[in-house]
């Protein structure tokens, strides 16, 4: 009996996720799963694509993303589709959109704003039923979700000025338990953000305690990417080691002049210790990052510009120094009237972004800010970006090195069964491209552009994105976290 597939991908230069040689063959997929890889040539689909030589790889999988309302209120998912990403990790830098049990604080706290400044999206009493909201709506892409340390404190603390008390650690310990039952992969912070300074180590490391029985993670954006960097490295891995999980730095970068090229001490230490215990980073492709907008963050950057004013928004997009001079006014009262506000900072040296994207261990995550009026670039660009700039035309990796840190890589770090590689039996999570032009096409000046090169993305066996716009499938799911072999 003739074997046909719903899907069949013909004369594909396959490269598969693991780091492997790419070698040439068809993918033949049916239902949500690869049912043969080889010489198809003799069988059919019931959609064909011919590739003609060009890429076949896993979906790209952002390691760190801010898309836990995008998911739910943009669930075509187009800037991350459009740049081949299947599965993002949301949940970062201690910013969730729940648990929420009780009414979110008016004006939300910043940076939980960064994912909703009017707060109504903050309405899931737990983490169990925002779970549920993502299944019962899905978006195009896959996810895998973090609960955040600062949206606990928000959620139980009256003084976020204040270590937790006990009693205060005792409840946000039951939720970090409520968010695992409900499929959480781990707990994410942002010790960097003024509502969790605050928080001493010993805080996060008791609150986390739940962690471990759930084989979860911890991730953090830690308490200084700056002068102290190894101080915060160390505290990293200090509440993994007496958590008992694996760390992840998120988005491991060198703040300001005086630390510009301070990769190689940074990377020395953090190989060192994934000899005692399990570490894994993510970085993103630029040389700028984003946030809310403070006063202290622009006085120690080159560059700053606006990304989104509550107060005065028809300044997005544009310069602070721009602002400030048209507002006849020193920088730091600008930035007053602007807030709550985000921007761009460019503070990073590109010699270190090139290290650390180098460096064998690193994942790639987009950190991109989907409700940002006029968003860094990353959100749009930054997996073509490291597959076009730092891959083709600055020679940083080959192509499947590129492809394994945004595919494979991490889905062994995080846990993804069957996903992040192309083999029989794997999830159908494609992206199909053309390795000689893709590229982003985002930038400072028009961030909100979709790349070039990517011609077709599948999630779950559904094509999500092709011709260069969304399909309207929606196959995503919550994924979990598996700590078994994945095959990768």
């Amino acid at each position: 009996m003739q074997e046909n597939f719903d899907l069949l991908i013909r004369n594909a230069s396959i490269v598969d996720g693991t780091g492997a040689p790419r070698f040439t063959g068809d993918i033949g997929i049916r239902g949500d799963r690869i049912a043969r890889i080889g010489d198809l040539s003799k069988l059919r689909g019931e959609v064909e694509v011919d590739l003609a030589g060009r890429i076949a790889a896993p979906g790209f999988i952002d390691a760190h993303t801010h898309d836990d309302r995008l998911m739910l209120s943009n669930p075509d998912m187009a800037p991350k589709v459009s740049q081949g990403v299947t599965t993002v990790i949301g949940g970062n830098c201690g910013i969730s959109l729940a648990p929420m049990p009780r009414p979110i604080p008016n004006p939300v706290t910043p940076p939980l704003n960064l994912l909703d400044d009017q707060g109504g999206w903050f309405h899931f009493p737990t983490f169990s039923s925002y779970i549920d909201e993502l299944r019962a709506k899905p978006a195009a892409t896959n996810c895998a979700m973090l609960v955040g340390h600062t949206t606990l404190r928000v959620a139980t603390m009256d003084d976020l000025t204040q270590p937790a008390s006990t009693a205060e650690i005792g409840a946000m310990r039951e939720l970090v338990d409520e968010a695992m039952r409900a499929g959480a992969i781990g707990v994410s912070t942002g010790l960097f953000y003024e509502p969790a300074i605050a928080a001493p180590t010993e805080e996060v490391i008791e609150i986390c305690r739940p962690l471990k029985k759930f084989n979860g993670m911890y991730c953090t954006h830690m308490r200084d990417e700056a002068d102290r960097v190894i101080d915060s490295l160390e505290e990293s891995f200090r509440i993994g080691r007496e958590v008992g999980v694996p760390v992840v730095i998120s988005h491991h970068k060198l703040v300001g002049q005086a630390n510009y090229g301070r990769s190689k001490e940074t990377l020395s230490f953090i190989e060192k210790n994934m000899a005692k215990q399990a570490i894994c980073l993510d970085c993103y492709p630029y040389t700028a990052g984003s946030t809310i907008l403070s006063a202290d963050r622009a006085a120690t950057s080159t560059r700053v510009i606006v990304s989104w004013s509550k107060a005065l928004p028809e300044y997005a997009g544009q310069d602070l120094a721009d602002i400030a001079q048209k507002m006849g006014v020193p920088q730091e009262e600008a930035v007053r009237r602007l807030s709550p506000a985000g921007a761009i900072y460019f503070r990073m040296d590109e010699a270190d972004v090139q290290r650390i994207l180098k460096f064998d261990q690193t994942m790639i995550g987009s950190d991109g800010l989907p409700h940002d009026a006029a968003p860094h670039p990353r959100l749009w660009g930054s997996f073509p970006r490291v597959l076009g700039h730092y891959g083709r035309l600055l020679g940083l990796f080959p192509l499947e090195t590129a492809v394994h840190k945004m595919t494979g890589l991490t889905a062994k770090n995080f846990g993804l069964r069957d996903r992040g590689v192309l083999r029989e039996g794997a999830y159908a999570d494609l992206t199909l491209f053309d390795a000689d032009t893709v590229d982003e096409v985002a930038t400072y000046e028009k961030p909100i552009a979709p790349a070039r090169g990517i011609d077709t993305v599948i999630v779950n066996g559904a094509i999500v994105w092709r011709d260069g716009r969304p399909t309207g499938a929606r196959p995503g799911r919550v994924l979990t976290r598996e700590t078994q072999d994945t095959g990768n």
